[in-house]
């Protein structure tokens, strides 16, 4: 969670970050920036995979058709949030003129197919995860460009891209294929946290997780082989040459890229079971009020560069995003150093700590409000 909004502060802050500065780009990228955008790639495959394994644990004081109806409602809110309120604080335009379909339509549409594959043995749901994990790049090969029916069908389930309305222009971002895979993998490994599974053999599994999906990242990205359709080339220096290794393709996630981030969470997750401390403490206080956290953190910090543009008496409206900072240059030049991106990212996360508190305590307070499982 804290991790994420070091990404969202550098959209927002850092020197020409929304006129499209990809920090990923090795003709343009510094290490510094570039690995400043690689460890915030853990967030979305964690989140999505972390996903399935609560819904797994939901599900175990509850019936298949309880644990149906909870994903198929919590996943439609979801949907519905991306759309309406997501999109409105991260671009503070009321016409909604650019709609864009992230990591929250992903989850939301994630669960709705989740409530439906709950129903079949766990066995069969593995399988079904790891096809569309492992093999959804041999569908790289399928592109298509337009309006008509199958294209926006098949941006929805795994190209991604744009389409216009008369009002709109809409991206799929985060297609469905891998996420409902990663999602329905993350419900299976909700087994080694059921309260009969040996910690012991849970550890060893998290090693062995771990290690597996670094190795097979390894065993396929060095000679090129399979998992991602950006391949790797030598650069004119070792450490270019490593940030092309490492320079996976999330949009949509290939398999390479799930590899070298859920294999490092699985060994985070081994590494910090039984830590206990005031730092854990800190942190786990935005753990547990995950949604509120979202929407509150990305309305601070389009707020804030909003405020600093108007304080610094420069026109805060550049900061009412639509569908024409992809055209205009408005914002080009706009931004900060890679420094000040780090030292705002800081104070808002501090900043935050205090309202997650307080709305922690209270769902603590009213448990018996079944609303608040939804905020």
């Amino acid at each position: 969670m804290v991790i994420m909004a070091l990404d969202h502060v550098r959209d927002y802050f850092h020197i020409n970050a929304i006129a499209g500065n990809d920090p990923t780009n090795l003709d343009t990228t510094t290490p510094e920036l570039f690995f400043t955008r690689f460890i915030t790639h853990f967030c979305a495959p964690t989140f999505v995979f972390l996903a399935g394994t609560s819904a797994f644990l939901y599900g175990q004081k509850k019936t298949k058709k309880e644990l149906f109806k909870f994903l198929m409602y919590r996943g439609l809110w979801l949907i519905f949030v991306e759309i309406v309120i997501m999109n409105l604080l991260w671009w503070f335009d009321p016409t909604y003129g650019f709609i864009n379909l992230q990591v929250i339509w992903a989850i939301g549409i994630s669960m709705v197919l989740l409530s439906l594959l709950v129903f079949l043995p766990w066995k069969l749901i593995l399988c079904i995860g790891l096809l569309m994990v492992l093999g959804h790049n041999f569908l790289d090969e399928i592109t298509t460009r337009g309006q008509d029916f199958f294209t926006v069908l098949w941006y929805i389930t795994h190209q991604g891209g744009f389409i216009r309305t008369p009002n709109h222009l809409i991206l799929f971002m985060y297609p469905l294929v891998p996420w409902v895979g990663v999602m329905a993998l993350g419900y299976v490994f909700g087994r080694l946290y059921a309260q009969n599974y040996n910690s012991l053999n849970r550890k060893k599994m998290l090693l062995l997780l771990g290690f597996g999906s670094l190795t097979l990242f390894i065993i396929l990205r060095i000679p090129n082989l399979y998992g991602d359709p950006s391949l790797w080339a030598e650069q004119d220096s070792t450490i270019f040459s490593i940030l092309s290794v490492l320079n996976v393709t999330k949009y949509p996630p290939s398999l390479l890229f799930l590899l070298v981030t859920l294999g490092p969470a699985f060994l985070f997750l081994y590494f910090t079971e039984n830590i206990k401390n005031k730092i854990v403490s800190f942190f786990l206080i935005f753990g547990r009020v995950p949604f509120f956290y979202y929407l509150l953190h990305i309305f601070i910090i389009h707020l804030a560069a909003l405020l600093v543009l108007m304080v610094s008496g420069k026109d805060w409206t550049i900061m009412i995003l639509d569908e024409n900072i992809f055209t205009s240059n408005d914002l080009q030049g706009y931004g900060y150093p890679l420094s000040v991106v780090y030292l705002v990212w800081i104070i808002i996360v501090f900043l935050l700590y205090f309202p997650c508190k307080k709305y922690m305590e209270y769902k603590l307070r009213n448990k018996n409000k079944w609303w608040l499982s939804y905020l």
